[in-house]
């Protein structure tokens, strides 16, 4: 049995992870960890007796194959390294690290030939939408990312028009050329290469992307649209089998898809 810890697991996505563990015949969660519980008996939140609950990184004394994580960008980078240093693999849908401590995490889980993930996102529509968009910016010069996800997303741009960007700027070699220095308001969005990425946080949505290519007398939108956070487990029970296997910590789920 593949032996979970999930962080965040009283969260909305760390109850789908919960239920997504304890479904599988391969899997036994075994603790759940999140600092703002003060209740630490299992049964409060469904769990079965023998799941520990801890609200303290130093008081998790147990061990574990897999940490998934779903808390929050300011935690996510601690909650990580500490996994690493315990030799539990890593498998983290939380967004808003830096590129140098996801480098940082990199390096210590190789050097200790333990398997993990850090994705931006764990919804194959978005992978793939992912990886179409890495292939369309070899053959257009020009694009454009709009993101849209609900109000109480902490971060911006999201983890996912991020990782797009940066695959984009992977595919072509070089910055995206800049036709305008003058935005007194800001309207252009963010800048990632010249690519630039605007955020929208509203109700209604829970997360979608389109990436719009442009180039002479035509333009190019791929898109993907999730309506219900139960469609990123397929992504997290692909992306725990797979580290398992591995013996380095992956970037992206496109890394493996």
């Amino acid at each position: 049995m593949i032996r979970v810890i999930i962080s965040g697991f009283s969260g909305s996505m760390g109850q789908k992870a919960v239920k997504m563990v304890s479904d599988s015949d391969d899997m036994e969660l075994v603790a759940g960890f999140n600092p703002v519980v003060t209740d630490l008996d299992p049964q409060s939140y469904g769990l079965n007796k023998n799941v520990k609950i801890f609200n303290k990184l130093t008081e998790i004394d147990i061990s574990a194959d897999i940490w998934i994580d779903f808390s929050i960008p300011g935690a996510v980078f601690d909650n990580t390294k500490f996994a690493i240093e315990h030799g539990i693999r890593p498998v983290i849908g939380t967004s808003g690290m830096s590129e140098s401590q996801t480098s940082e995490l990199k390096k210590m889980a190789d050097e200790k030939n333990l398997g993990g993930i850090i994705a931006s996102n764990f919804g194959l529509s978005a992978v793939l939408m992912m990886k179409f968009a890495q292939v369309a910016a070899k053959y257009f010069a020009e694009s454009e990312i709009i993101e849209k996800h609900h109000e109480d997303k902490l971060d911006a741009p999201s983890g996912t028009a991020l990782n797009t960007a940066r695959l984009i700027y992977q595919a072509r070699g070089h910055n995206q050329i800049q036709h305008s220095d003058d935005d007194p308001l800001g309207t252009r969005g963010g800048d990632y290469h010249g690519t630039k990425i605007h955020a929208l946080r509203l109700p209604g949505f829970v997360a979608d992307e389109e990436v719009i290519f442009g180039g002479v007398g035509e333009t190019l939108t791929i898109s993907q649209s999730t309506t219900d956070r139960q469609s990123f487990m397929t992504g997290v029970k692909l992306a725990i089998h797979e580290v398992m296997q591995q013996d380095h910590l992956v970037i992206g789920l496109e890394q493996i898809i």
